[in-house]
C-alpha cells in the first residue's frame, strides 16, 4: 500500500508569514499535529509543530510561522510504501508528513492515518480502490471514495459514461467489494494551459 492510498487531501497550510497565533489557533481548532508552510507557488518550505509552538515563549506570539517552523521540511512522496512512511515517522519522532508531488503539496499522511489501516477493512478497500484509480487518471484527479462493509461509492468528476464504467470496473476488482455505486458530481471547467 502507498502513501497516496492513505493521505488526507484536503490539507489547510500557512505561509511563513503568517502569524505564529493564527497558525496556532488552526492547529488547536483542527487538532493538527503540525502543518506545512508553503511559498507563494504552493511549494513545501517548512513544517510548524506542536512542538515548534510550545517552544515559543508567550511574548513571541505575534511572530511569523517563518522564524519558528522545522526546516528543511520532512516530505514524503505519494507513491512512498506505508512502511517507509511509517519508519521515518517513527525514526524522526514525526506525528504527520506532508506529501509532495513534483515539490507540490498534494496532501498529508499522519500517524493515525497508518493506524485506521489495521483496524478497518473498509479503510484498506478504499485505499485500494484509490491506488488503482490513481494508476488509471493520476493522483490530482478528485474523486471522493466511501466504503461501508464492501459497499463503495465513488463521487467525483468524470469525463463521460464510459469513463464511470471504467471506473467502477476497477473498483470491482479489489477483493471484498461486493457494490459500487458512481456517482458523477458538477465539476468547475478546468483553468490553465
Amino acid at each position: 500500500m502507498q502513501v497516496r492510498d492513505l493521505m488526507i487531501r484536503s490539507v489547510i497550510s500557512v505561509r511563513p508569514e503568517t502569524s505564529l497565533r493564527e497558525a496556532i489557533s488552526i492547529l488547536v481548532d483542527n487538532r493538527f499535529a503540525a502543518l506545512p508552510v508553503v511559498d507563494g507557488d504552493g511549494l513545501v518550505v517548512g513544517v510548524l509543530s506542536e512542538s515548534n509552538a510550545l517552544a515559543v515563549g508567550p511574548d513571541q506570539q505575534d511572530a511569523s510561522v517563518g522564524s519558528t517552523m522545522s526546516t528543511p521540511a520532512e516530505v514524503i512522496s505519494p507513491g512512498s510504501d506505508v512502511s517507509t512512511a511509517a519508519v521515518r515517522m517513527l525514526n524522526g519522532r514525526l506525528r504527520s508528513l506532508p506529501v509532495v508531488e513534483q515539490g507540490l503539496l498534494i496532501g498529508i499522511v499522519a500517524r493515525r492515518d497508518l493506524l485506521r489501516v489495521l483496524i478497518n477493512d473498509d479503510v484498506t478497500i478504499a485505499a485500494k480502490i484509490r491506488s488503482l484509480l490513481d494508476d488509471y487518471a493520476g493522483s490530482r484527479r478528485q474523486w471522493t471514495i466511501a466504503s461501508n462493509e464492501g459497499k463503495i461509492e465513488i463521487c467525483g468528476g468524470f469525463s463521460s459514461k464510459d469513463e464511470q464504467r471504467i471506473v467502477a470496473a476497477l473498483a470491482r476488482t479489489v477483493p471484498g467489494v461486493r457494490h459500487v455505486d458512481v456517482l458523477p458530481t458538477a465539476v468547475a471547467p478546468a483553468v490553465g494551459i
